[in-house]
């Protein structure tokens, strides 16, 4: 009941509260960062505990950066016990974080990009507007050339939105989702599936849409269906295939990814879907369907469609 993790739970609920970076120099890194006017974490260390660099990031959260040349990629070794394999575990492939989504107030988001891009060697992509059946909420993707580090900042200005309502919920700016990546989201699907994973419910009617607009096959859109996961395209071919969890707490929430084919994006075709569902599970039964039989993952897009 004390600690930072714990204060940070009772600032925040349910979220992130402390990143780790592999970096080439983390003191310099974490001098650099302070140079551009973040703080410094200090928090009391216990016996062989390492003296990791540590700053303060988006919304009171820890960035800790680690190097090799130092020894703290040793962390694991130094400080945690190993233990044997569960013969119970059933993993499910997921295999690493694909990226780390933060939100905060619009206002902020210039400040978090420059300060990302000017501590770390990462680049941005051009802002987007994701919609949302509350509003649009601009988005912003930062990520190193390879994609193994990858971060969403999404700006909110109102409390009508989803990822608005995490921001006020939660007391302010912090990590609203995790993405992890697998090579085969469907067997991912029925993995998690059968050790009990409830799944963001996906409408019907999604998925009448993407067969139409990408001329999927409809036996793969059964697949998708069945296993409520999203599909996107880009214009080269690739294709992203998401699934999500229920929200948990005030919002967080767990996402899973599959790119193919050079995907590069973040499925921001879908994001009206996933909100409206999101909001539609914290809704009371009988406002969970739109006037005239709709449900409101079916609306949202043809809204969202109406407002470009």
């Amino acid at each position: 009941q004390k600690g930072y993790a714990h204060s940070a739970y009772v600032m925040h609920g349910t979220s992130v509260c402390d990143i780790g970076l592999m970096v080439k120099d983390a003191a310099a890194t974490a001098r650099r960062a302070r140079a551009f006017g973040t703080n410094d974490f200090i928090q009391a260390r216990g016996a062989g505990e390492l003296a990791i660099p540590a700053v303060r990031g988006v919304g009171g959260s820890v960035l800790h950066f680690l190097d090799r040349k130092s020894g703290l990629s040793a962390v694991w070794e130094t400080e945690f016990r190993s233990l044997p394999p569960d013969p119970q575990a059933r993993p499910v492939g997921l295999d690493r974080i694909d990226h780390v989504a933060q939100v905060m107030k619009q206002e902020e988001l210039l400040t978090w990009t420059l300060l990302y891009t000017a501590v770390f060697e990462i680049g941005k992509a051009p802002e987007v507007s994701v919609a949302d059946p509350g509003g649009i909420v601009p988005s912003r993707a930062l990520q190193s050339d390879d994609g193994a580090v990858r971060f969403t900042l999404n700006g909110v200005d109102t409390h009508h939105t989803f990822a608005g309502r995490f921001v006020s919920d939660s007391y302010g700016s912090s990590v609203q989702h995790l993405a992890f990546s697998t090579d085969d989201i469907l067997a991912t699907a029925a993995r998690l599936a059968e050790n009990g994973f409830d799944s963001l419910p996906v409408s019907e009617g999604y998925y009448d849409e993407i067969e139409a607009e990408f001329d999927l096959a409809p036996d793969f859109v059964a697949q998708l269906a069945t296993a409520n996961v999203f599909y996107d395209e880009d214009s080269r071919g690739g294709s992203y295939l998401q699934l999500y969890s229920r929200p948990f707490g005030d919002g967080f929430f767990f996402e899973m990814i599959e790119r193919r084919g050079g995907y590069n994006g973040y499925g921001a075709h879908n994001a009206a879907y996933r909100t409206a569902a999101q909001k539609r599970l914290a809704m009371p039964a009988t406002k969970r369907d739109a006037p005239g039989g709709r449900t409101l993952e079916g609306a949202s897009m043809g809204n969202a469609a109406e407002g470009k």
